[in-house]
Protein backbone atom coordinates (compact mmCIF):
# COMPACT_ATOMS: atom_id res chain seq x y z
CA UNK A 1 0.00 0.00 0.00
CA UNK A 2 1.30 3.43 -0.89
CA UNK A 3 0.70 6.00 1.83
CA UNK A 4 -0.03 9.67 1.28
CA UNK A 5 2.98 11.73 2.35
CA UNK A 6 2.28 14.21 5.14
CA UNK A 7 3.37 17.69 4.06
CA UNK A 8 5.05 20.53 5.91
CA UNK A 9 2.55 22.32 8.09
CA UNK A 10 1.12 19.16 9.63
CA UNK A 11 1.98 19.21 13.37
CA UNK A 12 2.98 15.50 13.41
CA UNK A 13 6.17 16.43 11.54
CA UNK A 14 7.41 18.54 14.44
CA UNK A 15 6.64 16.16 17.31
CA UNK A 16 8.91 13.73 19.11
CA UNK A 17 7.93 10.20 18.07
CA UNK A 18 7.16 7.34 20.46
CA UNK A 19 9.44 4.29 20.69
CA UNK A 20 8.32 1.07 19.05
CA UNK A 21 7.67 -1.56 21.74
CA UNK A 22 6.16 -4.44 19.73
CA UNK A 23 8.56 -6.14 17.34
CA UNK A 24 8.25 -9.04 14.90
CA UNK A 25 4.52 -8.54 14.34
CA UNK A 26 2.70 -8.93 11.03
CA UNK A 27 1.54 -5.28 11.30
CA UNK A 28 5.08 -3.97 11.77
CA UNK A 29 6.41 -6.07 8.89
CA UNK A 30 3.60 -4.83 6.63
CA UNK A 31 4.22 -1.23 7.67
CA UNK A 32 7.91 -1.53 6.75
CA UNK A 33 7.00 -3.06 3.36
CA UNK A 34 4.47 -0.29 2.73
CA UNK A 35 6.94 2.41 3.76
CA UNK A 36 9.55 1.14 1.29
CA UNK A 37 6.86 0.99 -1.42
CA UNK A 38 5.76 4.55 -0.57
CA UNK A 39 9.34 5.84 -0.54
CA UNK A 40 10.09 4.29 -3.94
CA UNK A 41 6.82 5.61 -5.42
CA UNK A 42 7.84 9.13 -4.38
CA UNK A 43 11.47 8.67 -5.49
CA UNK A 44 12.99 9.15 -2.05
CA UNK A 45 16.00 7.56 -0.38
CA UNK A 46 14.51 7.72 3.13
CA UNK A 47 11.11 7.86 4.78
CA UNK A 48 10.22 8.25 8.44
CA UNK A 49 6.97 7.07 10.03
CA UNK A 50 5.72 10.59 10.87
CA UNK A 51 5.86 11.37 7.14
CA UNK A 52 3.05 8.85 6.68
CA UNK A 53 1.16 10.11 9.73
CA UNK A 54 2.49 7.66 12.33
CA UNK A 55 4.26 9.14 15.40
CA UNK A 56 6.60 6.17 15.91
CA UNK A 57 10.39 5.86 15.88
CA UNK A 58 10.72 3.95 12.61
CA UNK A 59 12.45 4.88 9.39
CA UNK A 60 13.43 3.15 6.16
CA UNK A 61 16.40 4.09 3.97
CA UNK A 62 17.67 2.89 0.60
CA UNK A 63 20.39 5.01 -0.98
CA UNK A 64 20.14 2.93 -4.17
CA UNK A 65 16.50 4.06 -4.65
CA UNK A 66 15.40 0.45 -5.08
CA UNK A 67 18.22 -0.63 -7.40
CA UNK A 68 20.07 -2.79 -4.83
CA UNK A 69 18.03 -4.68 -2.25
CA UNK A 70 21.11 -5.14 -0.05
CA UNK A 71 21.10 -1.39 0.64
CA UNK A 72 17.68 -1.43 2.30
CA UNK A 73 17.95 -0.30 5.92
CA UNK A 74 15.24 -0.35 8.58
CA UNK A 75 15.98 1.67 11.71
CA UNK A 76 13.64 1.20 14.66
CA UNK A 77 14.21 3.35 17.75
CA UNK A 78 17.47 4.71 16.28
CA UNK A 79 19.92 6.71 18.35
CA UNK A 80 22.89 8.38 16.70
CA UNK A 81 25.94 7.55 18.81
CA UNK A 82 28.77 9.16 16.83
CA UNK A 83 29.22 11.83 14.16
CA UNK A 84 32.50 12.53 12.36
CA UNK A 85 33.69 15.05 9.81
CA UNK A 86 31.43 17.25 7.76
CA UNK A 87 29.88 17.43 4.32
CA UNK A 88 27.72 19.96 2.57
CA UNK A 89 25.23 18.62 0.08
CA UNK A 90 21.85 19.20 -1.42
CA UNK A 91 18.99 17.87 0.63
CA UNK A 92 15.29 17.63 0.00
CA UNK A 93 12.38 16.09 1.83
CA UNK A 94 9.33 14.19 0.64
CA UNK A 95 7.27 16.26 3.12
CA UNK A 96 8.55 19.51 1.60
CA UNK A 97 8.31 18.70 -2.12
CA UNK A 98 9.88 21.05 -4.62
CA UNK A 99 12.42 22.55 -2.24
CA UNK A 100 16.08 21.55 -2.07
CA UNK A 101 18.92 23.32 -0.29
CA UNK A 102 22.51 22.66 0.71
CA UNK A 103 22.72 21.37 4.29
CA UNK A 104 25.82 20.77 6.39
CA UNK A 105 25.85 17.32 7.99
CA UNK A 106 28.44 14.97 9.44
CA UNK A 107 30.26 12.94 6.78
CA UNK A 108 30.07 9.78 8.89
CA UNK A 109 27.27 8.76 11.24
CA UNK A 110 26.96 5.77 13.56
CA UNK A 111 23.54 4.73 14.76
CA UNK A 112 22.28 2.08 17.17
CA UNK A 113 18.84 0.73 16.34
CA UNK A 114 16.65 -2.37 16.22
CA UNK A 115 15.49 -4.33 13.21
CA UNK A 116 11.93 -5.54 12.58
CA UNK A 117 12.55 -8.66 14.69
CA UNK A 118 13.75 -6.48 17.59
CA UNK A 119 17.44 -7.37 17.33
CA UNK A 120 19.75 -4.52 18.27
CA UNK A 121 22.47 -3.54 15.79
CA UNK A 122 24.91 -0.76 15.01
CA UNK A 123 25.38 0.78 11.58
CA UNK A 124 27.94 3.31 10.37
CA UNK A 125 27.21 5.20 7.19
CA UNK A 126 29.29 7.60 5.15
CA UNK A 127 28.37 10.30 2.65
CA UNK A 128 24.76 9.80 1.39
CA UNK A 129 23.94 7.08 3.93
CA UNK A 130 25.29 9.27 6.75
CA UNK A 131 23.15 12.16 5.47
CA UNK A 132 20.05 9.93 5.26
CA UNK A 133 20.59 8.53 8.78
CA UNK A 134 20.82 12.07 10.17
CA UNK A 135 17.88 13.42 8.13
CA UNK A 136 15.54 10.53 9.00
CA UNK A 137 16.54 10.46 12.68
CA UNK A 138 15.83 14.20 12.78
CA UNK A 139 12.29 13.42 11.56
CA UNK A 140 11.77 11.09 14.53
CA UNK A 141 12.80 13.95 16.82
CA UNK A 142 10.42 16.43 15.19
CA UNK A 143 13.18 18.25 13.30
CA UNK A 144 12.89 19.14 9.62
CA UNK A 145 15.83 19.89 7.34
CA UNK A 146 14.65 23.51 7.23
CA UNK A 147 16.00 23.84 10.79
CA UNK A 148 19.52 23.41 9.38
CA UNK A 149 19.13 26.35 6.98
CA UNK A 150 19.83 30.01 7.61
CA UNK A 151 16.91 32.02 8.96
CA UNK A 152 16.68 33.85 5.63
CA UNK A 153 16.47 30.67 3.50
CA UNK A 154 14.00 29.13 5.96
CA UNK A 155 11.80 32.24 5.83
CA UNK A 156 11.86 32.34 2.01
CA UNK A 157 10.75 28.69 1.80
CA UNK A 158 8.02 29.20 4.42
CA UNK A 159 6.68 32.22 2.50
CA UNK A 160 6.63 30.24 -0.75
CA UNK A 161 4.77 27.40 0.99
CA UNK A 162 2.22 29.86 2.45
CA UNK A 163 1.57 31.12 -1.10
CA UNK A 164 1.11 27.53 -2.31
CA UNK A 165 -1.31 26.86 0.58
CA UNK A 166 -3.28 30.03 -0.24
CA UNK A 167 -3.46 28.98 -3.91
CA UNK A 168 -4.71 25.51 -2.90
CA UNK A 169 -1.59 23.83 -4.28
CA UNK A 170 -0.26 22.45 -0.98
CA UNK A 171 -2.36 19.70 0.53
Amino acid sequence: MIYKIVKYGDPILEKLCEPVTQFDTPDLKQLVTDMFETMYAHKGVGLAAPQVGLPMRLTVIDCSAGEDETQRVVLINPEITALEGSQIGEEGCLSIPGFRENVKRAAKATVQAHDVAGAAFELTGEELLARAIQHETDHLNGILFLTHLSLLKRDIIRRKIRKLVKAGEWS
